[in-house]
């Protein structure tokens, strides 16, 4: 038998399979960032380059940034951008504190009907939001919070999911270690500051991240609890200059301000990218 042959022809099948994997990922790729491609490149067409192409083209060989200039221009998107970071910042961080006191309550406390009231609260996810949001909506404006940065705010301060995700993750961590901070007077506090987090941080990371993207591009509650441009967020913004006609008549200027409100999603992402790979697949490893 021919070993250095049958090894061979095993190499040529192994480097055909990196090969066709290889391929198969480039493609993928391409597939998933050529939106973006085509929204940077739009965003530097000069809106007669673009309104002249019949067949819409994959490069200029004219680009101009124009176009940003002219969508701060038309709508005051400098204010909306900083409504929404005051939204985002103080949603999230309220949002944290919260689901990280529930997981913890959830996953180390132990209450009689803890365990039911745990299954009641996770029965929430299955109603649809639609009604949530027409409850909201009905709640918020008998209070009198409409157009207030508080109306927006307070429907976004808990998540079912998330505080599942946190929960099922402090669960992972060994009881033992609860046990032995508790002899030494640890209180469950300091217990869940000093040991719980610390070891669960990538999970919290991810958490606040993927809330950070949910309020960024967060549309409907706010475009249906505010009618004043003080309270407007970048992505009601955005619906603003279509309904001015400007998004219709210039796309490249639409282009240029999605392209800026988008830039600070994909620069956190990229930071914290190995953080929420390791949230993702702690939260779904079980033991």
């Amino acid at each position: 038998m021919d070993y250095a042959l049958i090894e061979k022809n095993a190499k040529r099948r192994q480097i055909a399979y990196l090969a066709a994997i290889g391929l198969v990922l480039v493609l993928w790729a391409i597939l998933v960032l050529f939106p973006f491609y085509w929204m940077l490149l739009t965003s530097v067409k000069s809106y007669g380059s673009y309104s002249s192409e019949f067949v819409p083209k994959l490069f200029t060989l004219h680009p101009t940034l124009e176009n940003f200039a002219s969508a701060f221009s038309q709508v005051p998107l400098s204010g909306y951008f900083l409504n929404t970071v005051i939204f985002t910042v103080i949603t999230t961080a309220l949002m944290l504190f919260v689901t990280i006191l529930a997981a913890f309550a959830f996953s180390r406390l132990r209450f009689p009907g803890r365990d039911l009231i745990f299954v009641a609260f996770l029965a929430l996810m299955m109603i649809p939001s639609e009604l949530v949001v027409i409850t909201n909506f009905v709640t918020i404006t008998q209070w009198g919070l409409r157009n207030t940065f508080l109306g927006l705010i307070l429907p976004s301060v808990t998540s079912v999911f998330y505080i599942y995700l946190l929960k099922e993750n402090f669960s992972q961590v060994p009881d033992e270690l609860y046990y032995a901070a508790k002899v030494d007077g640890t209180s469950d506090f300091k217990y869940l500051w000093k040991v719980l987090l610390p070891i669960c941080q990538p999970t919290v990371v991810t958490i606040a991240i993927l809330k950070i993207i949910e309020c960024w591009n967060s549309y409907v509650w706010p475009r249906l609890i505010t009618d004043k441009q003080d309270y407007f967020l970048v992505s009601v913004g955005i619906q603003e200059i279509r309904e001015n006609g400007f998004g219709r008549e210039n796309i490249p200027a639409m282009m240029a301000a999605v392209t800026v409100i988008s830039l600070p999603l994909i620069v956190l992402f990229l930071i914290f990218r190995k953080k929420i790979m390791a949230g993702v697949a702690r939260g779904g490893t079980k033991g």
